[in-house]
């Protein structure tokens, strides 16, 4: 596949416009989770409730993800990455004026197939419109702006609920959504895609209708690698604060600081992560190397053998480590899938694969939600070590079969 260098600003500016899009998908996750002690109290509901529609929101999503690859690849990256917003905000919408519980997961529906699209669309943009040599970078700054927009929401929902109420807390969330179409619209010289499609077509990429990358081995490794690590992840989000607390004996207030120092080393870790995949290609060994230190750290403070003082900067270690992998992992996903099919399947492809972080978000409360009740906390630090070193084996093993591909679109 050739690949034209293009200029320092048109790079920058795709990255901008993708990363905020992709920062705004984020935000909406965080959404309605900001808004549960008020719609708790309003319409009476317990946490299972509330729950559902979140439930709701990514079995959507994962479903969706697929299927968004394949409409990325037919209608281009662009065009769908619009539709995704505006479904973002209807659903916001939706929220404002919702009456109940049903009013709820129908929005959680809409935000589900909205945010659904993400990820075939960034990546697709991403390797076509950025410089080969830049993607390090892109990919970078893409995963940073996805914990920007996790980390924005709360203070922003929370903050307009609290000053004005949370039914016009949902309407500045829409207004988010709103500003992000216009951003894109503005970028539309930069991000549009369908001379690029056209082009690959031409030169005997794979067709839109194909299913021929499900029976691609290395795709179907990929998928394991980001079903692995966000389950890892998945036992950190939902029950970190208090295996910290039972493991360690901190403080809520100590545990709580755990995870922000988790999540700040992992986004550090990930701008890292961006100049370290530009300069060095053998990017399955920095995931093997970085994600092997992760797993290792883990099962060191699975072991517990570490003073208290030092289970912070050891948890803040994972997420570093993890952060650092994060650009090479996605280099490895796109040279799995130009491997076989050129550009012509980014989208279908990376709508797979990234279908997996849904997969591993939905899994690991049903995984490590039953250890947690049996107090068996040691075994959730294990199990996230485990995951680690089986996203590592996959990740090579992706990385081989992606290498010892012959091309079928060579001249995509």
């Amino acid at each position: 596949m050739t690949h034209v260098r293009t200029p320092v600003r048109h790079d920058a500016g795709v990255i901008a416009v993708v990363a905020f899009a992709h920062g705004t998908s984020h935000f909406f996750q965080l959404v309605l989770p900001s808004l549960f002690p008020w719609l708790m109290r309003d319409f009476g509901l317990d946490f299972t409730g509330v729950g559902l529609a979140m439930t709701a929101f990514f079995v959507v999503s994962g479903l969706g993800q697929a299927a968004a690859g394949f409409a990325v690849d037919r209608f281009g990256a662009f065009r769908v990455l619009c539709a995704g917003l505006a479904c973002l905000g209807v659903a916001a919408l939706l929220v404002a004026v919702a009456q109940g519980l049903a009013g709820l997961v129908l929005a959680a529906l809409v935000a589900g197939a909205g945010n659904a699209v993400f990820h075939p669309a960034d990546f697709s943009l991403l390797n076509r419109k950025v410089s080969e040599g830049r993607l390090g970078h892109a990919f970078s700054a893409h995963g940073l702006s996805g914990s920007l927009g996790w980390a924005l929401a709360p203070v922003f929902v929370v903050g307009l609920a609290t000053a004005f109420g949370w039914r016009w807390a949902a309407v500045g969330a829409a207004v988010v959504a709103l500003l992000a179409i216009v951003g894109l619209v503005a970028a539309r010289g930069w991000l549009a895609d369908g001379a690029e499609r056209a082009a690959t077509r031409r030169g005997g990429g794979a067709q839109a209708s194909s299913f021929d990358f499900l029976g691609v081995p290395a795709v179907w490794l990929c998928f394991l690698f980001f079903f692995f690590t966000t389950m890892a992840f998945g036992a950190f989000q939902n029950y970190g604060t208090p295996l910290l607390q039972a493991l360690f004996d901190l403080t809520l207030a100590a545990a709580a600081s755990g995870i922000t120092a988790f999540l700040l080393a992992a986004a550090g870790g990930m701008f890292l992560g961006g100049f370290i995949a530009a300069r060095y290609a053998a990017h399955d060994r920095l995931v093997a190397v970085f994600l092997g230190g992760a797993a290792l750290i883990a099962v060191i403070l699975a072991a517990g053998v570490l003073p208290t003082a030092a289970a912070l900067p050891a948890l803040a270690g994972i997420g570093f480590c993890t952060g650092v992998a994060g650009p090479s992992r996605d280099i490895l996903v796109r040279r799995a899938a130009v491997a076989r099919f050129g550009a012509g399947a980014y989208g279908r492809i990376y709508g797979l694969v990234y279908s997996g972080i849904d997969a591993g978000m939905a899994l690991a409360p049903l995984a490590f939600g039953p250890l947690m009740d049996s107090r068996r906390f040691w075994m959730v630090m294990a199990g996230v070590a485990v995951l680690q070193i089986g996203a590592v084996v996959v990740a090579l093993a992706a990385a081989r079969r992606a290498g010892g591909a012959a091309p079928a679109a060579a001249a995509a």
